[in-house]
């Protein structure tokens, strides 16, 4: 009996090390940092921690591929944007000369703070132009635009309009350096996919540019304040473009 005591503590033990271990391995990223330009390349895409804005907390980055990583951002609520941490992808091509740009996502965020799930489309020379394009939003966080109401609140330029696969409110503002469009998604999702290229091509139908080259699209969480701490995670991501 004390024997077999023994070896059934034995085992006990064997099995907790080995569930141990298979934790350790599961959550091990393969590549992480918590430096401020922090970025990782992998299978045509670069991740950046980006933490760039006035008043900025602590946050980390880890990556297991470009279609899986994720941020801990503990940023406090003293308005303003904090960090934009993202993968990006450069496509250098001219609207016209694109037959597909669409992008899938899904995406895990906190139930509180303020932040938004945004792609962001740079194109034109010297990334002249800005494509915004908020999937999910929450918190204290507008869009940049000319117009605001006299309660405070920005005013769509177009209300309701169904593009790229969603319907949306669409800003026009600027940031000081470069125009910016921005594509409101009128309810939250934290999955689905975006048509890029007929975003582009609607912009390009209201005049506000030519046929531009699209330089680059990234995606990824514009985080203003995550005061308690939180997870920011993209459970896959993909672009695809010819």
């Amino acid at each position: 009996m004390r024997n077999k005591g023994r070896l059934t503590l034995m085992s006990l033990v064997t099995a907790l090390v080995l569930v141990f271990s298979s934790f350790s391995v599961a959550y091990a990223a393969t590549w992480s940092s918590s430096a401020q330009w922090a970025s990782w390349t992998n299978g045509g895409y670069t991740i950046y921690n980006n933490i760039w804005g006035s008043g900025a907390g602590y946050q980390s980055i880890w990556a297991n591929s470009f279609s899986n990583w994720g941020v801990w951002a503990q940023h406090p609520n003293s308005g303003g944007i904090k960090s934009y941490p993202n993968v990006t992808k450069t496509i250098n091509k001219k609207i016209s000369a694109i037959s597909t740009l669409k992008s899938s996502f899904n995406v895990t965020v906190p139930s509180s703070g303020s932040y938004s799930s945004t792609y962001d489309v740079w194109a034109g020379t010297n990334n002249a132009y800005e494509i915004m394009i908020w999937m999910n939003k929450a918190g204290a966080v507008n869009p940049i635009s000319y117009n605001w109401s006299s309660t405070g609140s920005p005013v769509p330029v177009f209300s309701n309009v169904s593009v790229g696969g969603h319907t949306w409110n669409v800003y026009q503002g600027s940031n000081g350096a470069n125009a910016v469009y921005s594509f409101v998604r009128t309810s939250n999702t934290n999955s689905g996919t975006v048509d890029i290229l007929a975003i582009s091509n609607w912009i390009k139908s209201k005049g506000w540019f030519s046929d531009v080259v699209i330089n680059s699209v990234q995606f990824g969480f514009e985080i203003t304040s995550s005061a308690a701490g939180s997870d920011f995670i993209v459970n896959s991501y993909s672009v695809t473009n010819s």
